[in-house]
């Protein structure tokens, strides 16, 4: 079954949609804006209700209430995904761009994400262990393997 490849994210019912996010976890990544360039970068810190090894919410469905910031990514909001890493699928499907081959959808095994070194499992620290002024400190650069 490959429907992301013949419908539109807003063609999508709620199954298919769930099922484009890989588990990476690294929209749970808190992010900084550079002032001068307005370019997001990335941090090694995570939100608290991220459980870090198996790359997903303590509480999906609450997230949202729970951490104000946290977006709900819909289709009526890709438009501002600028902050989404450049390896999510949502992201990679708006701007036209195929799944990467290690994607589970295309691998089939829901660890390949993690295989392909792509996801935070075991290289992030949760945020309530980093003051806010040392965030600076803590950016990383998610290059892909």
């Amino acid at each position: 079954m490959t429907f992301w490849k013949t419908k539109t994210l807003a063609e999508m019912n709620a199954e298919e949609w769930e099922s484009l996010c890989d588990r990476c976890a690294r929209c749970c990544l808190v992010k900084l804006e550079d002032e001068d360039t307005e370019e997001i970068c990335f941090t090694d810190v995570v939100c608290d209700l991220l459980d870090d090894q198996a790359c997903t919410c303590a509480d999906y469905t609450h997230r949202s209430t729970i951490v104000p910031t946290c977006v709900s990514l819909n289709a009526n909001n890709l438009d501002d995904i600028g902050f989404m890493p450049d390896t999510c699928a949502y992201r990679l499907l708006h701007e036209g761009k195929p799944l990467p081959d290690w994607h589970p959808l295309v691998t089939g095994n829901s660890d390949s994400v993690h295989d392909a070194g792509i996801s935070v499992r075991g290289r992030v620290v949760p945020e309530a262990s980093v003051h806010e002024d040392d965030l600076e400190w803590r950016l990383i650069d998610w290059v892909r393997v």
